[in-house]
C-alpha cells in the first residue's frame, strides 16, 4: 500500500500534469483522486497516469472524501486563498503551485487557515530544483562572493499557452485562438507576466538575500492594445545594501527549456569579492572572484537525496514531521509576494514605493 494519498485540485495551471507525475513516479505515493469542474481538462492526466474514472472527480467534496494526506492545488491565482480555505477544512497538507496568491491579504489569508490545522502549507517555485540555482545559493552562503550585494532576473518565456504539462508544445495559431477565454490573460484571475514570474525572482531572491527584503520597490509594465494584463515588466528594488533588478517577460524569442533565448533567463549575482551567474536549465553557474576574476565554470551540484524535485522533498518533510525551507517555506514567500503586490501597485501609481507590510 502507498504511504501517502495525494489529491489533484484543479487543472487551471498546466504544471499539475508535471506534478502528478512527480506522484507517480514516488514509490511511497499515489494518486487519490484528481477534480476540476472541466472533465476535459483532466483526461489527458487521466490517460497519461492510468487514473480510474472513480478517481475523476468534477465535485469537490467529492474528491476530498478520498481522505488525502496531500492536495495539489494548480487553480488559477486568484483562486488560491479560496481553495486552500475549503481544503484546510478537510486537514490535509496543502501544496500550493506558484505563484503564492492573487495579493497579500490572500497570501496571508491561506497561512492563517493552514496554520491551526497543524498541517504544512508548501508554495512551490519550479526554479527551486534547478540544480544550478541550487548551487548558487551554497557558493553565496559559503561566502565565495563575498556579500550579496545585487540580483538581476530576466524571468520568461514566450508565454503560458505556448506549453502544456511535460513541455509539450502548442502551436501560435491555438495560443491565439485561447487567448481571449484564457485566465492567464484575465486581470480578474491573477493573469500576468508579472504575477506569473516576479514571484520567483522575489521569492528566490529573498532566499538568496537569507530573508532580508528591500527598502522600497519601483515597478514599470508594458500596456498592449487588447491585451488588459501585462505581458513584460520591470522591477528595481532598493535593498539597505544596493539596487537589484528583476524583470518578467511573456514573448522571449525561444522557451528556456529549449533553447536560451537573449536576454537569457536565470539570476546574475554581484557581491562584494566576485560574481556568479546561474540560468535556467544550465548544468553550471558561471564565477569570477578576486582570486579568479576570468569568468569560469563550476559544475552544478547535484541535487541532494530526498530533494530531487519538489514532491519528493514536501512528502520527506511529511514523514519526518520537519517545517519547510528555503522558498517552499510560508514565510519566505510571503516576502516575495509583499514584493510582487508593491510592484504591481507602483506600476499602476507610476511611483516608487515603501515595501508592503
Amino acid at each position: 500500500m502507498a504511504r501517502f494519498r495525494i489529491v489533484g485540485i484543479s487543472f487551471d495551471h498546466m504544471h499539475m500534469g508535471d506534478l502528478l507525475r512527480q506522484v507517480h513516479d514516488h514509490p511511497d505515493a499515489e494518486i487519490a483522486g484528481i477534480f476540476d469542474p472541466d472533465p476535459a481538462t483532466m483526461a489527458r492526466a487521466a490517460a497519461d497516469f492510468a487514473i480510474p474514472a472513480d478517481r475523476v472527480f468534477t465535485d469537490f467534496d467529492a474528491c476530498m472524501a478520498t481522505r488525502p494526506d496531500l492536495a495539489i492545488l494548480c487553480a488559477a491565482t486568484a483562486d488560491h486563498a479560496r481553495y486552500t480555505q475549503r481544503l484546510a477544512a478537510y486537514g490535509c497538507h496543502v501544496f500550493v503551485e506558484k505563484p503564492f496568491a492573487a495579493s497579500v491579504a490572500d497570501a496571508r489569508a491561506m497561512i492563517d487557515a493552514i496554520q491551526p490545522t497543524g498541517r504544512l502549507l508548501a508554495i512551490n517555485w519550479p526554479l527551486r530544483w534547478v540544480p544550478a540555482h541550487v548551487t548558487a545559493k551554497r557558493l553565496i552562503d559559503g561566502g565565495m562572493i563575498g556579500q550579496l550585494i545585487e540580483m538581476h532576473t530576466y524571468g520568461g518565456n514566450r508565454g503560458p499557452l505556448y506549453h502544456l504539462a511535460d513541455k509539450i508544445e502548442v502551436s501560435r495559431e491555438e495560443v491565439e485562438r485561447q487567448k481571449p477565454t484564457s485566465w492567464w490573460y484575465k486581470r480578474a484571475s491573477g493573469g500576468g507576466s508579472l504575477l506569473d514570474y516576479l514571484g520567483y525572482g522575489a521569492t528566490l531572491g529573498t532566499w538568496y538575500m537569507n530573508g532580508e527584503a528591500p527598502v522600497e520597490v519601483t515597478c514599470t509594465v508594458d500596456e498592449t492594445p487588447g491585451i488588459e494584463v501585462d505581458q513584460h515588466s520591470i522591477t528595481v528594488l532598493r535593498y539597505a545594501r544596493g539596487l537589484s533588478k528583476m524583470e518578467t517577460r511573456w514573448g522571449t524569442f525561444t522557451d528556456p527549456w529549449t533553447i536560451q533565448p537573449q536576454p537569457k533567463c536565470g539570476f546574475v549575482f554581484v557581491g562584494s569579492e566576485g560574481t556568479l551567474a546561474s540560468y535556467d536549465y544550465d548544468d553550471h553557474v558561471t564565477a569570477q572572484t578576486r582570486a579568479r576574476p576570468e569568468p569560469h565554470r563550476i559544475a552544478a551540484d547535484a541535487l541532494p537525496v530526498g530533494q530531487g524535485n519538489a514532491i519528493e522533498y514536501v512528502l520527506g518533510c511529511i514523514a519526518r514531521g520537519e517545517a519547510l525551507s528555503g522558498p517552499l517555506d510560508p514565510a519566505i514567500s510571503l516576502t516575495g509576494q509583499r514584493i510582487v503586490d508593491t510592484a504591481a501597485q507602483s506600476a499602476r501609481e507610476k511611483r516608487t514605493l515603501p515595501l508592503i507590510a
